[in-house]
């Protein structure tokens, strides 16, 4: 099975990655204030529930992409980051969204190719994308049948998959971006456009964070 390749540790380092990534968009869809604390744990579990499924499965793909070429594959958490990427959605709501990597380890004697390094670095925000259609078509159920809780996780789970792709992309530091871009410009172009895409489309549809918070809560 799958899961037998994912450790205690990593399971570990994945739920803590990923409650504190949770909390991280929470503070950025709950800015400007909440009127209940039911209204904030809300928003909390459907950040859970996007955010895991972004973050996880687009780490997964790193990961399982990784063995696929030989290579043995682990997330680790970086307590330091886990750290700065709450508080700077607290302090200026922006989500930085690395709370650690999927560690490749090499093989003795095989350095691995910028091809292969590039489509291990390419493999999570490609998930990320897909995971956008899915969301999209969650948005456009949820406005078709009038369910204000389909909207809401159908927006968050698109403006969370593509904020993770798009930060995954920016071609700086450890990022898959650059990895990408020193393997092939083109499919890096393709890729950040569209991550910057679903961004501005989840961010401007509609007027759609304001406006299903406004219409569940009444801010």
């Amino acid at each position: 099975m799958i899961t037998d390749k994912i450790n205690r540790e990593e399971r570990k380092d994945l739920s803590i990655a990923c409650l504190a990534l949770a909390l991280a968009f929470t503070l950025v869809f709950i800015r400007g204030g909440w009127d209940t604390w039911t209204d904030l744990v809300f928003i909390f579990i459907i950040s859970v529930i996007t955010v895991g499924a972004a973050f996880i499965l687009h780490e997964m793909a790193h990961k399982f992409t990784a063995m696929k070429f030989g290579y043995y594959a682990a997330f680790r958490k970086d307590n330091g980051m886990l750290l700065m990427g709450v508080a700077l959605a607290a302090l200026v709501g922006v989500v930085f969204a690395a709370p650690g990597a999927t560690v490749i380890y090499g093989q003795p004697g095989r350095d691995m190719s910028k091809k292969e390094n590039g489509i291990i670095s390419a493999a999570g925000p490609v998930v990320n994308l897909c995971l956008g259609v899915l969301f999209f078509a969650i948005l456009v159920a949820g406005f078709a049948v009038q369910t204000l809780p389909v909207i809401i996780i159908g927006t968050m789970g698109l403006s969370v998959n593509g904020m993770i792709a798009f930060f995954n992309m920016l071609p700086i530091s450890v990022l898959d971006g650059k990895k990408v871009l020193a393997w092939n410009p083109v499919i890096f172009a393709v890729l950040i456009v569209l991550s910057l895409g679903m961004v501005l489309f989840a961010t401007n549809y509609g007027g759609v964070m304001d406006t299903v918070i406004s219409a569940i809560f009444g801010w």
